[in-house]
């Protein structure tokens, strides 16, 4: 008996109509396709994306060269050198992120035990070279110092929630 149902449901094209019917409904729904450039999608406050580092508002880079960044790095992409200053504090020399190791785990922003490192918001850059992907100290400044109104703000709203 079951034989037959099958035979005479492939031969009605129950499996077709059923397909049909399905694409005839999305057909006329509501698209939900984001036309990329033009418009965005909401972004979470804790999306990670490219690096920085912060200063303080004295303009005194954060980073105290405690080297936890370095340790937690699953990728081992973070390189960091420090020398003490005169003041008896140490300081980075060289701090270099390789972005294409980093897994963007967000290890090194938990670490970090002055919130020197943070991962930004922003996720629309390239490289043509793989060399353009090594983030020297000067280039996570000069991030930091672009995007820390977004940073600050993030931050901020973070507070709230805890």
């Amino acid at each position: 008996m079951n034989a037959v149902v099958s035979y005479l449901k492939s031969l009605t094209l129950v499996e077709l109509v059923k397909g049909m019917g399905l694409t005839g409904r999305y057909l006329f729904a509501r698209k939900i396709t984001v036309q990329y450039p033009e418009e965005k999608t909401p972004q979470s406050p804790r999306f990670r994306g490219l690096h920085a580092l912060r200063r303080y508002p004295n303009g005194e880079e954060r980073c105290i060269a405690c080297k936890l960044c370095e340790a937690v790095c699953p990728a081992l992409a973070i390189t960091i050198e420090s020398e003490p200053r005169d003041d008896g504090t140490r300081r980075t020399t060289r701090y270099d992120i390789d972005l294409s190791k980093c897994i963007y785990c967000g290890f090194c922003e938990e670490s970090c035990p002055v919130d020197s490192i943070v991962e930004t918001r922003h996720f629309e850059y390239h490289a043509e070279q793989r060399s353009d992907l090594l983030m020297t100290k000067e280039k996570l400044l000069a991030n930091g110092d672009r995007f820390e109104a977004q940073i600050a703000a993030d931050r901020a709203a973070e507070a709230r929630y805890r």
